[in-house]
Order: C-alpha cells, then sequence, then structure tokens
C-alpha cells in the first residue's frame, strides 16, 4: 500500500462487504466508444482474482456507479456479484440502501472510490479507498491508498490487504500451492 491510516488494519478486520466504484477504480478511467457509440471497458483480470478471493473468504463484493453499462453487467456476472447497482445519481443514498438490505452497519463496509461523487460513501463507510490517482480531496478522506494503479491491480491490492488482515489471505495462499 502506498499510505495506510493509523487505524486501517483494525478498520479492515471488520469489513464483510466491499463495494467498488466502476470507472477510474476497476478500471483506469478513460472511457472508449466504438464507432457505433458503444461504450467498452477494460478490467484486469487481478482485480477480478482479488474479488473472487474475497468471495471464497465469505465475504461480498458490490459495484455502485454512475453510469449504467452493459460491460458492467457482463463483468459482474463472471465474477458473480449480485449487488450491482448503476446509474446510480446519488450513491450515498444507494450506499446506505444496500447496507440495509445486507443488514450490515457502515462500519463493515469497505468503499473504494476515485472522484468527488465518491465523497459521501466515503466519508460514511467502515474503510475508506482511492486509488492515487484519485484528486486530494478524495485521498484526503482515504484510510488506504494501493500502490498498483486504478485498472490494473488497485482493486486486487485492496481485497488482499482485507484478507491479510482478517488472517484469510494465508489461508487462501494455500490452495493455489496444492
Amino acid at each position: 500500500m502506498e499510505f495506510l491510516s493509523s487505524d486501517a488494519h483494525e478498520r479492515a478486520r471488520r469489513i464483510k462487504v466491499v463495494v467498488f466504484d466502476v470507472d477510474g477504480v476497476l478500471t483506469d478511467g478513460r472511457l472508449w466508444y466504438g464507432p457505433d457509440g458503444e461504450a467498452l471497458k477494460a478490467f484486469h483480470a487481478f482485480d477480478g482474482h482479488g474479488v473472487k478471493m474475497l468471495q471464497q473468504a465469505g465475504l461480498q463484493a458490490a459495484l455502485l456507479s454512475g453510469r449504467e453499462m452493459a460491460a458492467v453487467g457482463e463483468r459482474a456476472r463472471e465474477l458473480a456479484i449480485t449487488h450491482v447497482l448503476q446509474g446510480v445519481a446519488d450513491k450515498r443514498r444507494a450506499f446506505d440502501a444496500l447496507l440495509r438490505r445486507l443488514k450490515l452497519a457502515r462500519g463493515a463496509a469497505a468503499y473504494m472510490g476515485d472522484d468527488l461523487v465518491d465523497l459521501g460513501v466515503l466519508e460514511r463507510c467502515g474503510l475508506a479507498c482511492a486509488p492515487h490517482e484519485a484528486p486530494e480531496a478524495v485521498r484526503s478522506v482515504a484510510h488506504c491508498i494501493p500502490s498498483a494503479p486504478a485498472g490494473r491491480g488497485a482493486a486486487r491490492e485492496l481485497c488482499e490487504f482485507i484478507l491479510e488482515a482478517q488472517g484469510r489471505l494465508a489461508g487462501l495462499l494455500r490452495r493455489y500451492r496444492r
């Protein structure tokens, strides 16, 4: 990690759901459009496997995006992410509704967001994370900032940090060595 607050490990121990913004978190933030206006997104396998590791450890993952794009729905299906909130105008309100549906307190939720529209969620979740490319206003409220770039391993780094803090990472890694 590039940055960890003094209480980041303690916060990470309480996490039961990890919520990710999409553009600028699971992607590098660039928006690609094809000749017919279709939106294209590039997702990194590292980040996807980080989500799978969370799920294998019994944690949940969710996506929370201001945009609605078919590519996001397809990626969520590939990763078996059942909580997918797209086209969200008020992320704070959607985040609170998700936690009510999951019957979880704010302290049990991590959120990774990269821009000003994410501040309302970052300031109320249990573990706030921002990629190092995020504006300073966003980085300043983060409990952790991964070293890996957005869309190229930053989400994976957060997943592994949470799993390590909860004492689950070593057991997951042993599975791959058999």
